[in-house]
């Protein structure tokens, strides 16, 4: 690939969160890519739970460097800009955050996702801002114009009251990140107060449960949503279901 096949996938994906909706579907490999591709998507993201199941791994239990391995695998599967599930940067300090961003850039993608989730627990605010800001640093230091997910994994852990959430969401903008994401937030009054506290910035929401409805999020002003592992958890329990019939 070339650095201008990439630099028009990157301009081609910003575009996208100017206005109107889209979803951003998350395959684990190559194949799924190009299937999702051929399916009409305008734009893909990995996921990090889906990669490390189909290497036989729990979430969490891969390395930065098989993650850089496999965001370049995906981005030379498919035509499409790829965005980075790139959990918390593989590392403890803000350096070392930057010094893996910088390298999961050279792969290509179109996006990034930072998170702030240590264990079972948060990143006090002003770690995860420092964080943040070290990924924009190593993005525009790039010279690429690859887009920066600020993320916050409250309510993933159980932290379900927005007011912090909605806290660390403005932080993470004034730190540098051009999209916000708040995984499992799915009331909708929830939904439309965060876009309206980072606004004019684009936020994506996780499709969480049956409940949820595409149509609906755009009417709430969400820019993008996700399918997070919900399309590899549909897969496995495809085949484990095939798999058991044939048990004797």
């Amino acid at each position: 690939m070339t650095n201008a096949t990439f630099a028009a996938r990157r301009a081609a994906f910003r575009a996208l969160h100017q206005d109107g909706f889209f979803v951003l579907p998350n395959p684990w490999d190559a194949g799924g890519a190009v299937r999702l591709q051929k399916l009409g998507f305008k734009a893909l993201a990995s996921t990090s739970a889906g990669m490390a199941w189909s290497w036989g791994r729990a979430d969490g239990e891969v390395s930065a460097d098989e993650v850089i391995e496999h965001l370049a695998l995906l981005a030379a599967a498919t035509d499409l800009p790829v965005n980075a599930d790139f959990e918390a940067g593989f590392a403890e300090s803000a350096e070392s955050v930057a010094a893996n961003v910088a390298r999961a850039v050279e792969t290509g993608i179109a996006g990034l996702s930072i998170e702030d989730r240590v264990g079972a627990d948060l990143h006090p605010i002003a770690a995860a801002v420092e964080r943040l800001a070290a990924a924009r640093a190593a993005i525009d230091a790039s010279g690429q114009d690859v887009m920066l997910v600020g993320r916050t994994e409250g309510f993933l852990i159980g932290r379900d009251d927005l007011a912090p959430t909605i806290e660390r969401l403005v932080a993470y903008s004034e730190a540098g990140a051009d999209c916000l994401y708040a995984p499992g937030v799915t009331r909708y009054d929830d939904i439309a107060a965060i876009v309206a506290a980072v606004a004019p910035k684009p936020v994506n929401v996780l499709l969480w449960g049956p409940d949820m409805k595409v149509a609906d999020l755009s009417g709430l002003g969400v820019r993008r949503a996700s399918t997070g592992v919900a399309l590899a958890a549909a897969a496995w329990s495809g085949f484990e279901t095939a798999a058991k019939a044939l048990v004797l």
